[in-house]
């Protein structure tokens, strides 16, 4: 009776042979040792096995894992995470600037100015994404603000904005007389005052002086730009000087009373102040 297939397999697989090792000089046995092809295919995998937790430790736990093409390592992922956000945060900065930069030119025109943060987060914030859900905390809020609104005498400005504006001490630029007042409706976003001849022009509020240039609707023009979003501009100067860049002190000599520029109606000085893109009445802020 013939043997089922797979014993003969597992009796091969436990057959024993013989490894001898000899000089062949004289015929001396070295060594020997019994193997059946089961322990053969044991030792292999166990050895393979071995050998494969030993490779994968080492390219896990040492440095050997920066020679593989496509792994990188945490400090990698770490600076090109970094990277990124900077990048990203370096964007929009540029994007504040521009519009910032397009603010002062319209400023210089006599064009009302919008408020450059609120376009930079309202292009920068997907706000149709967002999911909020009222509660009575923000009914409050929203209450609270309404009535602060509605209370306000200063367009584009909240009622704690105007508290900490009216709190801030303005230093008068210059001794005159007032010939015409603040009238956004006929583009006249400041004060005109007259003064003597070669008067000294003085800083409102400490800042940096921000643009010092001529230009030819307005003459030579200095525009400062203080804490607390605050910007204030001279124009129709005869002669500037402070350039662009320098810092100033309230009451600190930064011009020369004069006439120039197209826009001129005589010897004086054409005062403004700004808060967040919006034209203020500087007489609010100023005795004249």
């Amino acid at each position: 009776m013939a043997e089922p297939e797979n014993k003969k397999v597992i009796k091969r697989l436990k057959s024993k042979f013989r490894l001898v090792v000899i000089n062949d000089d004289t015929f001396e046995e070295w060594f020997s040792l019994v193997l059946s092809p089961l322990n053969v295919f044991t030792l292999v995998g166990i050895s393979a096995l071995i050998f494969a937790s030993v490779l994968v430790a080492l390219i896990a736990f040492t440095p050997l894992r920066e020679f593989i093409p496509g792994y990188s390592d945490l400090k990698t992922k770490q600076l090109a995470t970094f990277a990124a956000f900077k990048a990203d945060s370096l964007e929009i900065k540029l994007a504040k600037n521009e519009l910032y930069i397009e603010n002062v030119r319209k400023i210089l025109n006599n064009e009302p100015t919008n408020n450059y943060m609120a376009e930079v987060e309202k292009e920068d914030t997907k706000y149709d994404t967002i999911k909020l859900r009222k509660s009575s905390e923000d009914s409050l809020l929203r209450q609270k603000v309404e009535n602060e609104e509605r209370f306000n005498v200063m367009p584009g400005l909240t009622r704690s904005e105007s508290v900490n504006i009216g709190s801030v001490f303005f230093f008068l630029p210059i001794e005159g007389v007032l010939t015409s007042s603040f009238n956004p409706s006929i583009k006249h976003y400041g004060v005109d005052i007259a003064g003597g001849d070669n008067e000294v022009v003085k800083a409102a509020l400490e800042g940096t002086v921000v643009i010092s240039a001529w230009s030819s609707e307005d003459g030579y023009v200095a525009q400062i730009q203080h804490k607390n979003d605050l910007i204030s501009v001279y124009k129709h100067n005869s002669m500037l000087l402070k350039k662009s860049g320098d810092l100033v002190k309230a009451g600190e000599a930064i011009a020369i009373i004069g006439n120039s520029g197209k826009n001129t109606t005589g010897h004086h000085l054409h005062f403004e102040i700004w808060h967040k893109g919006v034209a203020l009445d500087p007489q609010n802020f100023i005795q004249f």
